[in-house]
């Protein structure tokens, strides 16, 4: 297993080619229905693959964490993607998927991991409601393989929602409105907890907002209002005055997004700011070559409202002490 995720640092290659890599697995069969479900998470998410240590039982868990693991020397969360996924089986879950992704490291239980795919975001669709309503939200995005089998992309900053305690409404409170009633923001994200997270931000700095569930819906809508200012004699600058994107999102990535938006003279003057959870420097550099302005990790709401206050206003804005 540790030749399947060797050389990860060498894939960042692929980032700004739409492209991606997609470590597959599987959690069992479900007794209910028969189904062996394929799964996937971004390979950049991926640490490690391992055989699945002895895990000590915590108190105060929620149901699908199983325990804390150590990890030379760190204290890592393990989480039984079957039960958190609904999916009732009594296959063995004996290997543990290390993740890391938003300052984060979750260790994810699976009863097997296949191979890694390497595809263009453009084959990964956008789930429809049905699933979307089957599995609450938890599958970003799904693709067909050649031999048929229908592979679910994680949103894996769902799972971190839901089992760390990494929000906390008194930071919202504490962000001051901004007082200009002409700021709009795009944002373009495929995680449904990421995007309540920017509305909440964005809402408690009274700023208007442009919501897409992905590259594509957000390039669909940059390009309306683009018409709207050239029909109204306005530059696109005056209408919307900053992108927030994320990276990895079905059928278009943030990382084609900005290259869109930067080759397009009609978007002038509008900043990209890239919003992820994948905060390696890697990851930072290759959005500053596509022509990203600047980047925020994710679930840090006050300093997505510094940065956006900064790049709106020119100023930084003030944060009030939590109550």
């Amino acid at each position: 297993m540790s030749d399947l995720l060797k050389n990860i640092d060498a894939r960042t290659k692929l980032a700004g080619t739409n492209k991606l890599e997609i470590l597959l697995f599987t959690l069992g069969t479900d007794s209910r229905n028969g189904r062996r479900e394929t799964f996937g998470i971004n390979v950049f998410k991926v640490r490690e693959v391992m055989r699945t240590p002895p895990i000590t039982a915590a108190p105060e868990m929620p149901a699908s964490v199983e325990g804390m693991v150590s990890l030379r020397g760190t204290l890592v969360p393990v989480v039984d993607l079957a039960k958190y996924a609904g999916v009732a089986t009594d296959s063995q879950r004996s290997i543990m998927i290390v993740t890391e992704y938003a300052g984060h490291t979750q260790g994810f239980l699976v009863e097997t991991v296949d191979t890694i795919l390497r595809l263009d975001w453009s084959q990964m669709r956008v789930p429809p409601e049905m699933l979307t309503a089957e599995m609450g939200g938890l599958v970003t995005a799904v693709t067909e393989l050649p031999d048929g089998r229908l592979v679910m992309m994680m949103d894996v900053e769902k799972i971190l929602s839901a089992t760390t305690k990494y929000d906390d409404d008194t930071v919202y409170h504490s962000i001051s409105p901004l007082d200009d009633p002409s700021l709009t923001v795009v944002f373009a994200d495929d995680s449904v907890v990421a995007r309540k997270q920017i509305e909440r931000t964005l809402k408690a700095m009274h700023v208007k907002y442009v919501e897409a569930i992905n590259g594509r819906a957000a390039w669909e809508e940059l390009e309306k209002i683009a018409t709207l200012a050239q029909a109204s004699g306005q530059e696109v600058s005056k209408l919307v005055r900053l992108v927030l994107t994320d990276i990895e999102m079905p059928e278009m990535d943030g990382y084609i997004l900005t290259k869109k938006i930067k080759t397009d003279s009609r978007f002038a003057g509008v900043p990209v700011i890239m919003h992820s959870s994948l905060s390696g420097m890697s990851n930072q550099q290759l959005g500053k070559s596509v022509g990203v302005d600047e980047y925020v990790p994710k679930f840090e709401p006050r300093k997505l409202a510094e940065i956006l206050t900064r790049r709106l206003l020119g100023t930084s804005p003030v944060v009030q002490a939590n109550e």
